[in-house]
């Protein structure tokens, strides 16, 4: 199966320069002291991202790869909301149409966004199969060409800038950890990691309630029939084959949390960091500090994925006015 190389990842940063953010990247004392001793954590902020999360960078990407012939006649995916609005405002910004299929029970706030930039949105059932069936049918009666979430040559190549961003930053940083859900983020980063520093650690963080991924290398193959119970709505996909076949080569464990220390996690970034992340990007954090002693003195790159919360599910915050 065909990789994304480091010259495509390339290639995609010239497509973004001017049209994402080239996101912050923050550190603090007291998360690293919740790590352990002399350990370094560098957050890429990609919940300050365009869209609030990264999936901007992939869908970007694969939209403006498109010829006009093709970009005339739109884009469509199936998405719980991130790479949805991301793919929507992709468009805007080429001036095309997007056609989204969302699941029930998608954070209302993603579907908000997707909706904020133009994306034509239609329901479906909140399962792998149903978001398929959709669009599909989708596809058939507008004519759209289909982008990934994640299983695309163009979207991981697009994901894989946040790594370049991050080591021409921090160029001495030994470890990197990112989430997984469907694979694109981490199989564009270790990639573009492991091409400019072939010592680096690539880790992955999963929630053990979607642990396909590790379930998947551990047989050696896809585990298809599995169902994901966990909060962290953005890592709920199953693993993409592009994605899965990248991770068995470029990345080296798989660190699987519950939901729990995820929301510590995020807690603990929101309070001390004072940034908003996600469930679903608070993963790595909670990751980082299940493998505690092995990041001693070690710098370790880290991405925060994004910043789309649902802030009506928090007590304090429904009771604001609007």
């Amino acid at each position: 199966m065909k990789h994304p190389d480091l010259a495509d990842i390339e290639a995609a940063a010239e497509r973004l320069r001017g049209r994402i953010h080239e996101t912050p990247v923050m550190r603090s004392r007291r998360i690293n002291d919740s790590v352990a001793e002399g350990a370094h954590l560098f957050f890429k902020c990609e919940n300050l991202q365009r869209t609030g999360a990264f999936k901007i960078r992939g869908a970007t990407n694969a939209v403006f790869s498109l010829t006009p012939e093709e970009a005339a006649r739109g884009v469509a995916t199936h998405s719980s909301g991130n790479h949805g609005a991301a793919l929507a405002a992709a468009a805007s910004d080429r001036g095309i149409s997007s056609y989204i299929v969302v699941p029930e029970g998608a954070v209302a706030s993603k579907v908000m966004a997707v909706e904020s930039y133009g994306g034509q949105i239609t329901r479906c059932a909140p399962t792998q199969a149903s978001r398929e069936r959709t669009l599909e049918r989708v596809l058939e009666e507008t004519g759209a060409t289909a982008v990934p979430p994640y299983d695309d040559l163009r979207i991981v190549a697009g994901q894989g800038t946040a790594a370049l961003e991050l080591i021409a930053e921090v160029p001495r940083i030994d470890t990197l950890i990112a989430p997984i859900g469907g694979g694109g983020l981490i199989s564009g980063c270790a990639i573009a990691a492991k091409a400019l520093k072939p010592d680096i650690r690539v880790i992955g963080a999963e929630p053990s309630g979607a642990a396909d991924t590790a379930m998947s290398l551990a047989a050696g193959e896809i585990i298809d029939n599995f169902t994901p119970d966990t909060i962290a709505d953005g890592l709920r996909a199953k693993i993409g084959r592009l994605n899965f076949s990248i991770i068995r080569e470029y990345v080296d464990e798989v660190i699987t949390v519950d939901d729990d220390a995820s929301l510590q996690a995020m807690r603990d970034v929101w309070h001390t960091m004072k940034i908003i992340i996600e469930p679903s990007c608070s993963t790595v954090l909670a990751a980082a500090r299940k493998l505690g002693p092995q990041l001693a003195n070690r710098r370790v790159g880290v991405i925060l994925s994004g910043g789309n919360v649902d802030l009506d599910r928090i007590s304090f915050c429904a009771r604001c006015p609007t």
